[in-house]
């Protein structure tokens, strides 16, 4: 892989090579890529989406929109620190116009992206979607499907449904947002379909991001930037963009220190306990005086964080510039905190999340709720749609159909794609929205 390649200006659809040389300083083909995600609808809806804990009313707590800002964030400064570096090692790049710039805001778009394709509440909502096929009512459609489109249904995930909403073209709308494929590259953590899952302990393998359904625009996007095949075979897994290891940074860094905050903010972590565990990532950098003229909480909580999220980050840049060659080359295998010094710190502050905010009985209540509402959308629409398919819709399944917007309702040959269309929008559901419908479909609210 090489990096004049891996910066692609190129959008779906372009007939001829974007330069970067030509470039409007003013309106960065890169920066149009964060307004476009900004200004989505799919991505105002994480305003209502589970980060941390499901429905919380508390004011500190994180929605998948506030997470995603600030994973942006993060993800901006690591490519902005990198990209510095990079056009050190290969000043070809900057003579052919690349900014430091671009590699910030390259990573920073992809981040702002990364949680686009997450259905409602957190990760139990993927795993809600694939349990109503793999045990639920949807496993009579098995024997319709080939086997990688069954993988798809019954190990949903966020990742691969993202892809689909940056990428899928509709009606009238070709190429889904029409991001840069740089922007895609770095978007997507694991550049495989579905089968065979989990072949091997390399990073990529670890969950997939591609469905059936776009395979074609995945193929577009991985050859045009030069990426590489991570394996010899007949199956689609390719190495990763180098700049999704900064991507994956961020959002580690964020969730990490993050949910962490959230959790004592919560009640959930006794704050000394917590403190100690904050202040074991910040010793080298930490000013002893000024933490301790701190009188609150939320200000002592506010002086670490920025400390730790600054650490990490340094950590991560460190980490990737060292591995940089080997990342070109396709011979990385893990994350770059998986690699960095503080990672047995880390590893400490995620197993007290998992105990104490995770696996919390609030969470546990909301996450159970969410299972028996995903279920219950899934099968109303799914059999709605195949009725109207088959020409034998009754009339409440008419009037379910309704309740799709209308690019929903656009009727899909295959059986794989009408399913599809139905766990896309129940995908794009906020948390609020899946509850009132659900509660509209059931006769519980008027």
């Amino acid at each position: 892989m090489n990096w004049e390649k891996l910066l692609s200006l190129k959008r779906f659809g372009d007939t001829t090579k974007r330069l970067r040389s030509e470039q409007d300083e003013t309106r960065l083909g890169f920066e149009v890529d964060f307004d476009r995600i900004i200004f989505s609808d799919t991505f105002r809806s994480l305003q209502d989406k589970t980060q941390v804990v499901p429905l919380s009313k508390t004011d500190f707590v994180h929605t998948r929109l506030t997470h995603s800002l600030e994973v942006s964030v993060v993800a901006r400064s690591l490519g902005r620190i990198v990209g510095k570096e990079l056009l050190l090692k290969y000043p070809e790049l900057k003579v052919k116009g690349y900014h430091a710039n671009d590699f910030g805001a390259i990573a920073g778009a992809a981040a702002l992206a990364h949680d686009i394709g997450n259905p409602p509440f957190g990760h139990s909502g993927e795993k809600a979607i694939g349990e109503y096929f793999k045990t639920g009512d949807g496993q009579k459609y098995k024997d319709q499907l080939t086997l990688k489109e069954w993988q798809d249904l019954i190990d949903f995930e966020g990742n691969a449904n993202g892809f689909k909403i940056l990428t899928e073209s509709r009606e009238g709308v070709v190429g889904g947002l029409r991001l840069s494929y740089a922007t895609l590259g770095a978007f997507m953590k694991y550049p495989k379909e579905s089968m065979p899952k989990k072949p091997s302990n390399h990073i990529v393998d670890k969950k997939f991001g591609i469905f059936q359904s776009d395979v074609s625009s995945f193929i577009d996007v991985v050859n045009d930037l030069g990426i590489s095949k991570l394996r010899n075979d007949k199956d689609l897994a390719y190495n990763r963009h180098p700049l999704a290891f900064l991507v994956e940074a961020a959002d580690d860094i964020c969730y990490t220190i993050i949910d962490f905050e959230d959790g004592i903010n919560m009640g959930l972590i006794e704050e000394e306990f917590a403190l100690e565990y904050l202040i074991n990532l910040v010793r080298d950098t930490i000013n002893s005086e000024k933490y301790y003229q701190l009188t609150t909480k939320k200000d002592r909580l506010g002086y670490l964080r920025a400390l730790a999220i600054g650490n990490l980050i340094n950590e991560a840049v460190q980490v990737f510039l060292a591995n940089e060659t080997a990342i070109l080359q396709g011979d990385f295998h893990k994350s770059l905190l998986d690699k960095c010094k503080y990672e047995a710190q880390i590893n400490d502050i995620l197993k007290i999340s998992v105990e104490k905010i995770y696996r919390s009985k609030e969470v546990v209540e909301k996450e159970v709720a969410g299972y028996r509402i995903l279920s219950d959308l899934l099968g109303v629409f799914i059999i709605a749609v195949n009725n109207k398919f088959e020409n034998k819709a009754s009339n409440y399944d008419k009037l379910v159909i309704r309740l799709l917007p209308e690019n929903y309702q656009i009727e899909k040959e295959s059986l794989y794609d009408r399913i599809f269309s139905v766990c896309s929008f129940i995908s794009s559901m906020s948390d609020g929205y899946a509850i009132l419908l659900n509660k509209k479909i059931k006769g519980e609210v008027l």
